[in-house]
């Protein structure tokens, strides 16, 4: 039985009906926000000088998706990089994960990831282009996202494992451009805890936070109802990233629903600081309620949220309580 709710959270929604929420701050003074629409159809982008700025702002639709294809249908999790690799220019980057259309494929769970590409310098006046990226597995792939780590860049993202139960574990593997990667994908978690494994067996969306000479990778697990919850990795800053034996993760969750105050599956999260760079930002998205009616990826009421990461003694991140700013 869920716990009932007794008290209203202490924390609003920054942008109501936006799951999977990303917010990259640039160097040129702007906040960018993207994240997945309630429609699954589209690519929009919003931008602000401020964080909170950035839930009034104007939304521009950079790319639609087609009618028919390889990657027609339910468009998801899209994240905004601009990737510098030594020799290379300068490139805005869109990863995002697309499937072919139903009338195609009636299984749900064909995505593979791509990425729209822009060398332009404002993302919301570009031509972008489209292009796949190619994990080296065959099989259902998301939630991109990239790093820079001691002058070399990194791909880590999602996927079912050939041989491996469950439906999606974290891989890595360093790229030679920003729509490819170099060597064999590595294998850094799969799904091993109860409370990684309810409903469904899932490590996705991960995203990178630097800091107290460590790499932090946060990420999300279990079903996308109240059970979906945050876990946590990390390795020191000098160690080899791409060698799974340098990953410690925490055996509990780091973030989870907070019954008492009415936020629940918080998750698919994303980092970035505030502005005057004092703070760090978790970003996160999570329901106000547990009555859903079907499949809850049906259910536009997944909303993004903003609140501060507190830092122990240790030199590791307290996310405190989802209800909490």
């Amino acid at each position: 039985m869920i716990p009932e709710k007794t008290a209203e959270p202490l924390v609003k929604p920054l942008i109501e009906q936006r799951a999977d929420p990303f917010i990259y701050k640039h160097s040129d003074g702007f906040y960018y926000f993207i994240a997945s629409v309630p429609e699954y159809d589209r690519l929009e982008l919003r931008r602000a000088e401020t964080i909170a700025g950035l839930a009034d702002a104007e939304k521009v639709t950079v790319w639609t998706k087609p009618d028919t294809g390889a990657y027609s249908d339910l468009i998801w999790a899209p994240e905004i990089h601009h990737v510098h690799i030594e020799g290379q220019e300068p490139t805005w980057a869109i990863y995002f994960a697309a499937a072919p259309s139903r009338e195609i494929k009636h299984d749900l769970f064909q995505h593979r990831m791509y990425a729209l590409t822009t060398t332009d310098s404002n993302p919301m006046q570009a031509e972008w282009t489209l292009s796949q990226v190619d994990s080296g597995i065959d099989t259902f792939c998301l939630d991109a996202t990239v790093f820079e780590h001691k002058g070399k860049h990194y791909y880590l993202w999602a996927q079912k494992g050939p041989g491996i139960a469950g439906n999606s574990n974290l891989y890595i593997a360093e790229m030679d451009t920003p729509t490819s990667i170099v060597g064999e994908p590595v294998l850094l978690t799969k799904p091993e805890y109860d409370w990684e494994a309810i409903g469904f067996l899932v490590n996705e969306g991960p995203a990178i936070i630097k800091k107290n000479g460590r790499i932090f990778i946060g990420y999300s697990a279990s079903a996308t109802n109240h059970n979906y919850c945050m876990g946590l990795l990390w390795a020191n800053e000098n160690a080899d990233v791409l060698d799974p034996a340098s990953w410690e993760k925490s055996p509990k969750p780091v973030l989870e629903s907070c019954y008492e105050r009415g936020i629940y599956g918080p998750g698919h999260n994303s980092f970035t600081v505030s502005e005057d760079g004092s703070e760090d930002i978790l970003v996160f998205h999570a329901r106000t309620y547990t009555e859903i009616v079907g499949d809850p990826l049906w259910d536009p009421n997944r909303h993004t949220f903003v609140k501060v990461i507190r830092w122990n003694e240790e030199g590791f991140p307290e996310f405190g309580k989802s209800s909490e700013p």
